[in-house]
């Protein structure tokens, strides 16, 4: 069996769903895989997925687009690849409690916002207040990862940036509910999240590997997309997420269950022009740059060179 490792972004949730019914169900297995899942709990977050597999430690990593960029321009690290993303539709958005001060992007300026500390997220931040009207003049503060959208709930910030099928609805559940301010109202064209991240060096050397496991994980997303109910028991079962509760995970299944596939039901999938619109929308902004603040090129970032369907081709996706 072929060892696979997997890095989740966050503890386990509906956005893996596909990764828990494909191991659950045997299609790992059948293709000759053992596959582990490691939450990030496992050292606290300590290690953001992306930097686990730059470094060798995991095989792929679940993570957003920024995060191949920033591997792309960064001096210390290899280059990473995504394979495949994990939805088409960006179901993530800066998120405030509805019962606050906080009903648009501009209210943001002089209030403090929860950061994950990422290398281009704050500047994303700012940005999307200024095409809002507002100066970008947010306070960023630092609470731990696994901790930050309590920090929003709880009224210790006052916005971060979250998945609102999850972090949303367990909002919701806790009598705060959000308003979410998603990128592409506010023209900021954002790309693929979640994805998946590989080496360069491990798309040459394990290339069919990957393709196995890129098909029998594809085949746990259709399901999920296609049967919310039962991808809620399946991840109840399997994958002790926080919250197990069944009727819990149905509704943001059923939340999230279009945001999988594309129209013609494929999943994975990657555009070029998506990439490379968000690669020139930083640009302009004034976001990609080096870890000095020197403004670097579009070139700096070739699409062509951050993601990859190749492996999904080989599967007949």
């Amino acid at each position: 069996m072929s060892e696979i490792e997997v890095a989740l972004d966050w503890l386990p949730n509906t956005n893996h769903t596909g990764l828990y019914r494909a191991r659950a169900n045997g299609y790992y297995d059948a293709a000759g895989l053992e596959v582990t899942l490691r939450s990030p709990a496992a050292d606290d977050y300590e290690t953001t997925p992306a930097k686990r597999v730059a470094t060798g430690r995991s095989t792929v990593a679940i993570a957003p687009s920024e995060s191949v960029i920033s591997y792309q321009t960064h001096p210390e690290y290899p280059s990473l690849v995504a394979i495949a993303a994990v939805c088409q539709r960006d179901t993530s958005a800066i998120a405030a409690p509805a019962d606050g001060d906080v009903d648009r992007p501009a209210d943001l300026d002089g209030r403090t916002y929860a950061s994950y500390d990422a290398r281009f997220e704050d500047h994303i931040v700012r940005q999307l207040i200024r095409n809002d009207g507002g100066d970008g003049d947010v306070e960023i503060v630092t609470p731990p990862k696994l901790g930050i959208f309590d920090a929003v709930v709880d009224g210790a910030a006052d916005a971060t940036w979250g998945f609102m099928p999850w972090e949303g609805l367990l909002a919701e559940r806790e009598g705060v509910p959000l308003n979410a301010f998603y990128l592409d109202e506010y023209d900021v064209p954002y790309g693929y999240t979640p994805t998946m991240l590989a080496r360069p060096e491990t798309i040459a050397d394990r290339g069919d590997e990957l393709a196995a496991f890129l098909a029998a994980t594809g085949r746990g997303y259709r399901e999920a997309a296609a049967d919310p109910a039962g991808a809620a028991r399946t991840l109840a079962a399997t994958a002790d997420p926080d919250p197990a509760d069944e009727a819990f995970l149905a509704e943001s299944h059923e939340r999230l269950a279009d945001a999988f596939l594309t129209d013609d039901g494929t999943w994975g999938v990657m555009d070029r022009d998506r990439w490379a619109a968000f690669v020139d929308w930083l640009v302009e902004a004034e976001v990609l740059t080096d870890l000095d603040g020197k403004p670097l090129p579009a070139s700096a970032a070739p699409p062509a060179e951050l993601y990859t369907d190749e492996l999904l081709d080989a599967t007949g996706r």
